[in-house]
């Protein structure tokens, strides 16, 4: 087994676990890598992807292990592992000065990463609507969340995971609970698709993952510039215990505020997300 392998869009992992991932472009372009948010999947990114392609750049996701097309494990849902696996994947494809963008979970993921494994292959990143710092309330976190509100998501989860996987795009997500919320129902149906796409054992214990995880440390290393994006109605993780930390721990961090935005604002107002990544990748 050789860790890094590729092999018909699959790296292997230091464990043997197969990760599924995209790779468009020209290979000498400048490289962004999107990571997903839970229990979605490299899909998640289709508005991000094409438009930045059609700039030019050479663009690369991922499905967590899992989630999507990736091995569905029963082990190492959890962020140490997340992190090991996306420099299997830039390893893999030999990637260089790559530009990092993280979506809630993924935004998690890619704090680990550059925390874990240093940024002498990264060139800049961003946290959109991502969960760190950290998410549950704890005495040093009391702003957070309470532990019984990621203990119900897994009950939700455990008892009915297709029927849980209609409410949270439905609602929250996309903020389509809204009063005047322009509902969607193929972003719903494509939500549904992507998270019955995994494995329930991954989902399950990714929760703890994105949830549970501290950052702090992380993200206090991460010496390149991030742009830390929110939108302040975002009901799935609040921006007060999540971007507004977070762009405080950065040593080199820049927090840019969406008034009324949802939590998957990257689809919901593609427009708007996509020009101001690229003004920050242009910078």
């Amino acid at each position: 087994m050789t860790i890094g392998k590729t092999e018909d869009g699959f790296v292997t992992a230091k464990d043997g676990v197969s990760i599924y991932y995209k790779d468009w472009g020209p290979r000498d372009a400048q490289t962004i890598m999107f990571h997903h948010g839970w229990p979605l999947t490299a899909d998640d990114w289709d508005a991000q992807m094409l438009f930045f392609l059609n700039q030019g750049y050479r663009v690369v996701a991922h499905d967590r292990r899992g989630h999507g097309r990736s091995t569905q494990t029963a082990t190492g849902n959890e962020m140490d592992t997340y992190a090991d696996d996306v420099l299997a994947v830039v390893t893999g494809l030999e990637l260089k000065n790559v530009f990092h963008v993280g979506h809630s979970t993924g935004g998690g993921e890619v704090s680990r990463y550059l925390g874990r494994h240093g940024t002498s292959r990264a060139g800049k990143a961003v946290l959109l609507g991502a969960v760190p710092p950290i998410m549950v309330k704890t005495e040093a976190n009391p702003g957070g969340l309470p532990l019984e509100v990621f203990d119900g998501f897994r009950a939700a989860l455990a008892a009915n995971r297709a029927q849980f996987f209609r409410d949270i795009p439905s609602g929250p997500f996309y903020g389509f609970n809204r009063d005047g919320a322009q509902v969607s129902q193929g972003v719903i149906d494509n939500w549904w698709r992507q998270g019955m796409m995994g494995g329930t054992k991954a989902h399950y214990d990714c929760i703890k993952a994105f949830s549970e995880t501290d950052f702090t440390e992380d993200l206090k290393k991460i010496d390149i510039p991030v742009l830390v994006m929110h939108g302040d109605d975002d009901q799935i993780v609040p921006i007060a215990d999540s971007a507004l930390l977070s762009s405080k721990l950065l040593p080199k961090g820049t927090l840019k505020v969406y008034k009324g935005f949802p939590h998957g604002m990257a689809t919901t107002h593609a427009e708007t997300i996509n020009a101001d990544l690229l003004a920050f990748f242009k910078a």
